[in-house]
């Protein structure tokens, strides 16, 4: 395992996230407290030292268990956790990411977690309701008290997180240092504004749902058992001639390459510039597997194939702004031989 630098900030974190939310049978599907801690553990024993987690994981579950397995060794992980998730339907300041619910949750989490603080404490979702002046002084002051160490912004809009970091700037509040996205191979829409702002920002990126629910694994993209039972039941992805596409070239790669599916496909994003894939797993096995991309890297020509069978357009003004014609306009014929930073 190697380690990165998190965004804008001097804490080092794993090149792989464990993602916790499989932690707890309370939704009907996850992992049971024994294989939760083998898979913590076969995490840690990789070096791995970065947990995300969120409130509403498995009904607190999912924290209650990540405490009790950095037990007697908390101060060597990186625990990350989320607020903004509402627990009681019915009471509108029971989630959300105004100041009342942010410091209520923080409370209940610290508690399942067994810690007196959190090394990064995640804005959940934007609830398109509370201004970005409290949000941002309100995270600012539970890092001022010690309870937060770095703070960081999930599911946001890309304006909204850059109009709350240059606020926070100006006002000598804490940033955001990381941006947590959905991101892979079939979903690669953050690429039109939201990585080239993480980028501008300095924000450390973590892609959750790095297999797209299951489809970078290829038992969908077929005619298997699963794929048949996916036409009938809802799922993240839909079922397209695109998107079976896309993960019928990651099967083939892996084929040609002795892979497995998921191996490629987590190697693809950990080939994107400073993107920390979240891992989770509901068994072991699926967790050893997914962390044996470690021992190896996609080569070019394999970058090439899986970036033309997921391109997507970028849409205005990025499309329009690569046309040739508004090169020469711009650069006086110049534009390839200027260093850029593209996604």
């Amino acid at each position: 395992m190697n380690y990165k630098l998190l965004g804008k900030s001097g804490l080092r974190v794993s090149e792989l996230c464990l993602g916790a939310m499989t932690f707890g049978e309370d939704w009907g599907w996850g992992a049971n407290k024994d294989e939760s801690r083998t898979i913590f553990d076969a995490f840690a024993t990789a070096g791995g030292n970065f947990i995300d987690t969120a409130d509403g994981y498995t009904n607190g579950t999912s924290e209650k268990f990540v405490g009790e397995f950095v037990r007697g060794r908390r101060e060597h992980f990186v625990i990350a956790t989320k607020f903004s998730f509402n627990a009681h339907p019915g009471d509108p300041n029971a989630g959300g990411n105004h100041r009342k619910h942010m410091v209520e949750a923080l409370h209940g989490s610290l508690k399942r977690l067994g810690t007196d603080y959190v090394d990064l404490y995640w804005m959940h979702a934007w609830d398109e309701l509370t201004p970005v002046e409290e949000v941002m002084r309100a995270l600012d002051d539970l890092v001022r008290a010690g309870k937060v160490l770095y703070v960081g912004v999930s599911d946001a809009p890309a304006w909204w997180i850059a109009r709350a970091n240059t606020l926070a700037e100006w006002r000598d509040w804490s940033p955001f240092v990381g941006l947590q996205i959905e991101y892979n191979l079939i979903e690669r829409t953050p690429e039109r504004e939201l990585l080239p702002m993480a980028d501008a920002l300095s924000l450390g990126v973590t892609a959750w749902s790095p297999l797209a629910s299951g489809w970078l694994t290829g038992k969908y993209a077929g005619k298997s058992k699963e794929a048949k039972r996916l036409d009938q039941t809802p799922a993240f992805v839909e079922r397209t001639e695109h998107n079976i596409a896309i993960a019928g070239t990651v099967v083939k790669i892996a084929r040609t390459a002795g892979k497995t599916p998921a191996q490629v496909a987590l190697n693809w994003l950990r080939a994107r510039r400073g993107v920390i894939p979240i891992l989770g797993a509901r068994k072991l096995s699926q967790f050893e597997d997914n962390l044996r991309c470690l021992k190896w890297s996609l080569n070019a020509k394999q970058l090439a194939q899986l970036d033309e069978a997921s391109r997507i357009e970028l849409g205005f003004p990025m499309d329009f702004l690569r046309l040739k014609g508004v090169h020469e306009f711009l650069h006086g014929g110049t534009f390839e031989r200027i260093e850029r930073r593209v996604w």
